[in-house]
């Protein structure tokens, strides 16, 4: 029995000093969210007869497929694409459940994805959701990520989401 852990203790310590130090990431992005129209990124699963997204919907699901920018304008460099799930969790309609990963596509970060999931309060300014994990650059990660709807457009069902994200990783 000693011997196992020994192996195990030996096992784990080769891991850590193979994946160096943890190291910080800041960043902040842009979702690009278009709820309606030609060029939609987010539909409703559970489907509405009128066509109409009904996001105060309890059990309310949506698959999403954002295009993620470095800046505001929906013309700057995209970094990434933001591909998951919400779902309506509370009974009145107040939280989402968010299933989201950050694929990224650019030069500096392409491959590796940050992993977001947490309940996050639709009506509140500034969302606040866990990074549970990552891969590739961001192998390791935890931290959290911030939404807030800076820009919306009710006749395009167009916004644009800032999230900040802090995250550890190897």
């Amino acid at each position: 029995m000693l011997s196992l852990v020994l192996l195990y203790l030996t096992i784990f310590a080769y891991s850590e000093a193979q994946q160096g130090q943890i190291k910080e990431t800041k960043m902040t992005v842009y979702f690009q969210d278009f709820s309606g129209g030609p060029k939609a990124t987010v539909i409703e699963i559970t489907g509405q007869p009128d066509g109409l997204l009904s996001f105060t919907k309890f059990g309310a699901m949506f698959c999403t497929d954002d295009p993620v920018t470095e800046g505001f304008d929906e013309n700057s460099a995209q970094i990434a694409r933001a591909q998951g799930l919400y779902v309506t969790s509370a009974l009145d309609g107040s939280n989402t459940h968010v299933l989201i990963s950050i694929v990224f596509t650019n030069d500096e970060y392409k491959g590796s994805t940050l992993e977001i999931q947490g309940s996050s309060a639709q009506f509140e300014r500034v969302r606040e959701v866990a990074v549970v994990s990552g891969t590739g650059k961001f192998r390791f990660a935890r931290g959290y990520a911030t939404f807030e709807t800076i820009y919306y457009d009710h006749t395009l069902h167009y916004a644009v989401i800032q999230c900040n994200v802090t995250v550890l990783h190897y």
